[in-house]
C-alpha cells in the first residue's frame, strides 16, 4: 500500500497522521536507535503506561511524566516510597494507575539489580537483536506483527528479572520505538535514512 506524501513532500508512516507533535515524534524519535540505558528504561516504562491507551496520549503527557518520575533516573525511582506513589496518584498530568506507577518502581529496582551485577541495560537489550537494528521492509501496515519470537523471549526474560508491564506486545512496540527494529513503512523517508540507504 503506497502512502501519500505530506504537505512538505515527505512520505511518512500512516500512524503518525498530521498532528504536529506526532509527526515530530515520528521524524526524530520513533525508530531511531537508542543506546542510553536511562532513556531505554524511560521508554520501557512509558510503553507500559500506554497499555490500553493511544501512544499520542502518553506523548502529550511525556514532559509531565518526566517531572513526576524525576527524569526517570532509575536510582531515584527505585527509592520511591508509598508517599511518592500517593503523590503520583494525585498528579493529573500523568496516567494515574497505581499498578503502573508501582510497576515503574519495581522495574527501576530490577534495573539497579542488573547494574549491581555489572550488567549494562542497553547492552542487555541490544543483544537480543545482535547489537544492530533488524531492518524490515513492510509495504502494508497489516503485515507488521504485534509481537515476534524475539519480543516474546525478551519479555519473558525481563519478567524473570522483575520488570513489569512488559508483555510481548508492549516489548515489540518498545523495540520499534527505540530502533531495535526498523519498522518504518518501506516508502517512508525515515526507513531509508535509518537503514543507511540513499534515495
Amino acid at each position: 500500500m503506497t502512502i501519500a506524501p505530506h504537505a512538505d513532500g515527505k512520505c511518512r508512516c500512516g500512524w503518525c497522521g498530521t498532528d504536529p507533535l506526532y509527526v515530530a515524534y515520528h521524524d526524530s524519535d520513533w525508530g531511531t536507535p537508542e543506546r542510553d540505558p536511562r532513556a531505554l528504561y524511560e521508554k520501557l516504562v512509558l510503553d507500559g503506561f500506554q497499555a490500553g491507551l493511544a501512544w499520542i496520549t502518553i506523548l502529550r503527557k511525556r514532559e509531565a511524566f518526566r517531572k513526576a518520575f524525576e527524569g526517570f533516573h532509575p536510582e531515584r525511582v527505585a527509592a520511591f516510597s508509598e508517599a511518592d506513589v500517593q503523590r503520583l496518584m494525585g498528579d493529573a498530568g500523568i496516567v494515574r494507575s497505581r499498578a503502573k506507577i508501582e510497576g515503574a518502581v519495581k522495574s527501576a529496582r530490577a534495573y539497579l539489580a542488573m547494574q549491581e551485577k555489572g550488567e549494562d541495560f542497553s547492552a542487555y537489550l541490544w543483544a537480543f537483536v545482535g547489537g544492530e537494528p533488524l531492518v524490515n521492509r513492510w509495504r502494508d501496515k497489516v503485515d507488521v506483527p504485534v509481537a515476534t519470537p524475539v519480543s516474546e523471549a525478551l519479555s519473558k526474560d525481563l519478567k524473570r528479572r522483575g520488570f513489569t508491564f512488559c508483555g510481548p506486545v508492549i516489548v515489540y512496540a518498545f523495540m520499534e520505538a527505540v530502533g531495535m527494529v526498523n519498522d518504518h513503512h518501506v516508502d517512508c523517508f525515515r526507513h531509508a535514512e535509518l537503514a543507511g540507504e540513499s534515495r
